[in-house]
């Protein structure tokens, strides 16, 4: 099996964050993030350091680390330490940070004005379902 190169495992990280797939991640000052993301398919545990993305993906970000360990008990640690660190430094912005992410919403049809029928139409009842009457 192939090695994968630091750019492969950096985006793929970058991916599997915007998905939601990282088990914690922290804001940092300076618009940095801290992350421990699991990748399910190398089963391989990594603890990820990265400022935002401003260019969709065009450039990684200066400053973007990781670190990769053989289980999670290890990353969890590792990350635990950074935390701590970050937090005695001043460094941390929020614990549970979704900021930066990709685009959280479901996709589907944009409901607008689900309640405009309310006016017009006289099967569309008041108050309590009821229909209204005619």
């Amino acid at each position: 099996m192939a090695q994968s190169s630091e750019q492969q495992i950096t985006d793929r990280l970058f991916a599997l964050e915007n998905e939601g797939m990282a088990d914690q991640r922290a804001e940092l000052t300076g618009e940095r993030f801290l992350s421990l993301i699991h990748d399910p398919d190398s089963g391989t545990a990594y603890v990820f350091q990265h400022g935002l993305d401003d260019t969709e993906g065009s450039e990684v970000p200066e400053g973007t680390e990781f670190w990769a360990y053989d289980t999670q008990e290890q990353a969890e640690r590792a990350y635990a330490q950074l935390l701590t660190e970050a937090r005695q430094s001043g460094d941390l912005v929020e614990e549970d940070s979704g900021e930066g992410l990709g685009d959280e919403e479901v996709d589907g049809a944009e409901l607008r004005d689900v309640y405009s029928a309310d006016d017009d139409d006289p099967l569309v009842g008041g108050d309590e379902g009821e229909p209204a009457e005619p």
